[in-house]
């Protein structure tokens, strides 16, 4: 079990943000940082913790209906709603649900970031690509349901696309390396694989250098 005294390093750069602040995400968080700090990489790091992740995936009680809820207001568009839970300090984690209505599939995107992400309501179609020199290749294809989570690990998988496939919106939860509703990452032409850079947002929180 990890050590759920866990610290990721000094948070000069600013304070912890829970949006959501309730006993169970810090109990979460402060485990997630445990698993961190005694592992040797991000391998053994996202291994350590896939049983904290599990108890995300399972409990159906923490997480509040508006963090369930479409956007459009979205840096995604199509409704999708990308809810900040919380992040550091220095905005090296965070955990964040991403809503996406019935019919909608995300960009083809990257994360910049390695972590988890599990399916917490709803089905998806997950599909991954590779990009190359002008193209851009489906890799694979996998149904998610309920429960569903793996291990993001970039490069390998890191770009995907996610389309609902249920009646009702489907949610996915990110635990990831970064602040990643604020970073900028990419889009991907599905033709031709042109990266194009893009911030996705919360609806619910601001980036610093867009506070302006």
């Amino acid at each position: 079990m990890c050590d759920l005294g866990g610290v990721l390093h000094d948070h000069g750069a600013g304070e912890d943000e829970y949006v959501l602040d309730t006993p169970f995400v810090r109990e979460i968080v402060a485990g997630v940082r445990g698993c961190i700090n005694g592992a040797a990489g991000p391998e053994e790091a996202c291994a350590a913790a896939s049983p904290l992740f599990d108890r995300l995936m399972r409990e159906r009680a923490w997480l509040p209906p508006e963090f369930l809820e479409p956007s459009w207001d979205s840096g995604m568009g199509g409704g999708i709603g990308q809810w900040l839970i919380f992040r550091s300090g220095a905005r090296d984690l965070c955990l964040f649900s991403l809503v996406v209505p019935p019919g909608a599939m995300t960009p083809i995107h990257d994360h910049l970031a390695w972590g988890l992400i599990g399916l917490y309501r709803g089905n998806q179609d997950e599909e991954i690509y590779r990009p190359g020199e002008g193209t851009i290749d489906l890799a694979r294809r996998r149904p998610l349901e309920p429960g569903d989570f793996y291990a993001l690990l970039p490069p390998r998988d890191d770009v995907h696309r996610v389309r609902t496939t249920s009646a009702e919106a489907s949610v996915s939860i990110h635990l990831l390396a970064n602040d990643t509703g604020c970073v900028l990452r990419h889009t991907y032409d599905e033709v031709t694989g042109e990266a194009s850079p893009f911030r996705s947002g919360y609806v619910n929180a601001i980036c610093e250098d867009t506070a302006a």
